[in-house]
């Protein structure tokens, strides 16, 4: 069966090219000349996927979005704005309000293929995303109405991705929600005065981001930025209020999570106060080794972040991890690094 796309675009030209092309790869193709008709095309018979202008008469692509977004049965739908804009605050302000992706016009067959092909294979990998890590919050709540009702919160929501480097949300943001990471690596930092980085936390799969910020009802304290491509599932901040609310176990649990977050940060202060360089490098390796899907693939990571990490500078951290190379206990290729020798490490830290 046919996937089904949606065009919103009020230049015709565009609108009828996107739909020839669209026809001859074998999709169904429905298109709207303005974001009205456009959002109640989608009420009437929902796309797989929407493509949509950002700047349109009548209803703009904010506001197309905006509007699917209040209706549960299409909000999950992915979304791509067509834009002739690429300012970050352009970007910053889609990512936000739920867009998957951005088209710059003028673009080709294949930025259009790809892009549509590509959103809709993680609208599968999402699917099956639901299937492992909710059944993860079992370990996390137990067996209760508060895990019901937190499954269908997050169930309601889509994934959303965002890029290598790209911010999540900025430190003094107003907090809007939980994160749940579904995917990939997000660091947090905090800049000092003198604009280096402290790298505050590094979050994987099934991990949540802005616990302190929900629970204290207060700002982000500090900015969260995507280490690798990423995904993530924003739980909004009132449906969570609510929940922890009736059910006060789910509460628990997340405090839970927050005093885990709040040691880590005390052995990190610890640490950056009295320990060698040596031993601070020891720690970061340990930690993003720990993190890794599969202890024989390495990961990834720049010498800024694991200065950031490590509170050090570059130069210093060169050096260091040229010398555990020397030593047999990493292999560094690029911003490749292996752990040859994790227990030693461990005790090296310790």
């Amino acid at each position: 069966m046919s996937k089904k796309v949606l065009i919103i675009e009020d230049n015709n030209d565009i609108r009828e090219n996107v739909i020839e092309i669209l026809e001859l790869a074998g999709y169904e193709v429905a298109g709207a000349n303005n974001g009205k008709t456009g959002v109640e095309l989608a009420l009437k018979n929902p796309p797989d996927i929407i493509l949509c202008d950002i700047m349109m008469p009548e209803l703009d692509g904010y506001g197309v979005l905006y509007m699917l977004n209040k209706n549960p049965e299409i909000s999950a739908i992915p979304f791509i704005f067509l834009t002739a804009k690429a300012e970050r605050v352009d970007l910053r302000k889609g990512m936000e309000m739920g867009a998957d992706d951005y088209l710059t016009k003028p673009f080709d067959d294949m930025d259009l293929l790809n892009a549509i092909e590509s959103r809709l294979k993680k609208q599968e990998v999402q699917k099956n995303f639901y299937s492992k890590s909710l059944d993860r919050l079992n370990n996390l709540i137990g067996k209760n109405d508060g895990l019901a009702e937190l499954k269908k919160i997050i169930q309601d929501r889509k994934v959303r991705p965002f890029k290598k480097n790209q911010v999540i949300y900025y430190d003094g943001d107003k907090g809007n929600g939980l994160y749940l990471v579904t995917g990939g690596k997000i660091k947090t930092i905090k800049l000092a005065e003198d604009g280096r980085e402290l790298m505050t936390g590094i979050y994987g799969t099934d991990e949540y981001l802005g616990v302190n910020a929900l629970l204290a009802n207060e700002v982000y304290t500090d900015t969260a930025t995507a280490l690798e491509d990423s995904t993530l599932c924003l739980i909004p901040k009132d449906q969570l209020e609510q929940l922890l609310h009736l059910y006060p176990e789910v509460a628990r649990e997340f405090i839970k999570l927050l005093a885990n977050d709040i040691r880590d940060k005390e052995d990190q202060l610890m640490q950056l106060a009295y320990h060698s360089v040596r031993k601070r490098m020891a720690e970061a390796l340990s930690r993003l080794y720990r993190q890794q899907s599969n202890e024989n693939d390495g990961f990834k990571i720049t010498r800024e972040d694991l200065a950031a990490m490590a509170g050090m500078a570059t130069e210093t951290v060169s050096r260091t991890l040229s010398d555990f190379k020397e030593e047999g206990l990493i292999e560094k290729k690029g911003s490749l690094i292996q752990v040859l020798n994790p227990d030693k490490l461990a005790k090296m830290k310790n």
